[in-house]
């Protein structure tokens, strides 16, 4: 049967577990199927797309008998956005899942600990829509059609113009947003009237073909507990792109009191991020607000911080409490970003050295320190692998660490880091990291002088296959 398996064959099959990284997986003949958009418990007609020696994989032609932890997907989106892919499976289910992929990439450090690596249950998100803070939005000068707008041939619809998110595995389809239950209704609305706006203006969408056009993103800002809203726009460069911007920035300001700020920015390059080459602000101070336990933070058109503060800031006072700081330690953070959890533990601790590579994160780690009177951070920008070594013998920063926190992005730290921390050995390293491969990784390097006392995961992004992690390490 097995050989009998190649792209374009159909079978039935039983969906038994979802893997990590969200695909469903079912067998046949104890050969691994990965399949998209099914869920355990299913039993699913499917048809095979691609054959590798050890799996394949396969999408759904027909639903046979349905999962018991099936819900109603709540977006008319749901089937081709790029977005929230576990939305038809029971919240409960969700969080059950993050936690066995979790405890499985964890599963062979059992060699090294002696004993299972015990995970605890995932922290639920305090809320599970409307959760985002920040959501960025794509033109395009070629709009994909809805599935609903292709069934109707008789009617004829403008393929020349979308602002909206991209199709599913697809970096050149975007489609116009209608509805969205990341960030809020109103952040919606305000989507729906720029996107008309700039339509009217006759000028043409941002072409990623002949990198030609005008309109490139809009990004929408909210402060979840302040109720500040920051509008983003970004552009290419237009002999009067200031008459332009202008005019939208008064339109929406008429229609949206509730906007504190807009900011303009220009990018001229071919690559498709949201970072302005030179920025304008329009209205407002250039910036919002939002509130971390008692801390007040600046958020600026191009800051990162982090996009679920609610989910946040209990994984923020996980790490507060993992730390069991007396008040006189001195603690590194690495990877630091805009210094947010570096001030969380601030009043805590005896000092803070954080360290970051991008160095607007720093200013912004900085102006936060300030806006909270915190006088015992400190901040190094660079490489993180360069520059922790010349740290460890200053004495402005208190020399070598009593604990530290990493925070990696999600190709996790670098072996050169590891290195460092296995020469520092401090007597606590408290690991916050949002994928749990890397994580495995960058713990089995330090078992042989950290014991493993607590991984508890939390949930920062429901209806995603995303999870997050805070571990604890003591020395041996």
């Amino acid at each position: 049967m097995i050989q009998a398996i190649r792209k374009g064959t159909e079978l039935e099959l039983s969906v038994q577990k979802l893997a990590f990284g969200g695909k469903a997986m079912g067998y046949v003949d104890g050969f691994v199927v990965f399949v998209e958009h099914a869920l355990p418990g299913q039993r699913v007609k499917v048809r095979i797309t691609r054959k590798k020696r050890q799996y394949a994989e396969a999408r759904v032609v027909d639903l046979i008998s349905q999962s018991p932890s099936y819900t109603e997907p709540f977006c008319p989106h749901f089937n081709y956005c790029g977005g929230c892919k576990w939305q038809d499976l029971a919240y409960g289910e969700q969080i059950r899942w993050k936690r066995l992929h979790v405890e499985e990439c964890l599963t062979h450090l059992a060699g090294n600990t002696g004993r299972p690596v015990e995970v605890e249950t995932t922290f639920p998100a305090p809320e599970t829509v409307y959760y985002r803070n920040k959501m960025e939005y794509t033109f395009a000068s070629r709009r994909w059609l809805l599935p609903e707008e292709i069934a109707q041939k008789n009617i004829q619809y403008s393929k020349s113009f979308a602002l909206g998110l991209h199709v599913e595995r697809s970096f050149n389809k975007v489609f116009n947003v209608e509805t969205c239950f990341l960030e809020s209704t109103e952040s919606v609305e305000i989507l729906r009237e720029v996107r008309d706006w700039c339509l009217a203006s006759g000028l043409p969408a941002y072409s990623t073909e002949n990198h030609q056009g005008f309109w490139r993103f809009l990004v929408i800002r909210e402060g979840k507990r302040t109720q500040q809203t920051l509008v983003h726009i970004l552009t290419a460069p237009h002999k009067d792109e200031g008459k332009i911007i202008d005019g939208l920035a008064e339109h929406l300001v008429a229609r949206f009191p509730q906007i504190t700020t807009i900011v303009h920015s220009v990018s001229q390059k071919k690559a498709q991020v949201a970072v302005g080459d030179r920025s304008r602000v329009l209205l407002g101070p250039g910036f919002i607000e939002e509130r971390l336990g008692d801390l007040r933070f600046q958020i600026s058109a191009h800051s990162f911080f982090q996009t679920n503060p609610v989910a946040a800031e209990k994984l923020y006072e996980a790490v507060l409490a993992l730390g069991s700081f007396s008040g006189t330690e001195t603690v590194w953070d690495l990877y630091c970003g805009t210094g947010s959890i570096a001030l969380f533990i601030a009043s805590h601790v005896g000092r803070v050295v954080g360290f970051e590579v991008v160095e607007e994160a720093v200013e912004d780690a900085y102006k936060n320190c300030q806006l909270n009177g915190i006088e015992n951070c400190t901040f190094r920008v660079g490489d993180l692998k360069d520059v922790i070594r010349g740290v460890r013998s200053s004495v402005q920063t208190g020399g070598e660490p009593d604990v530290v926190i990493t925070d990696p992005p999600r190709a996790g730290m670098h072996p050169k880091v590891v290195q460092v921390l296995q020469e520092v050995a401090p007597k606590r390293i408290i690991m916050v990291s949002c994928n749990p491969s890397t994580l495995a990784r960058d713990l089995g390097m330090l078992l042989d002088q950290y014991e493993i006392r607590s991984v508890q995961p939390f949930d920062l992004f429901p209806h995603t296959p995303h999870i997050e992690c805070v571990v604890r390490l003591d020395k041996r």
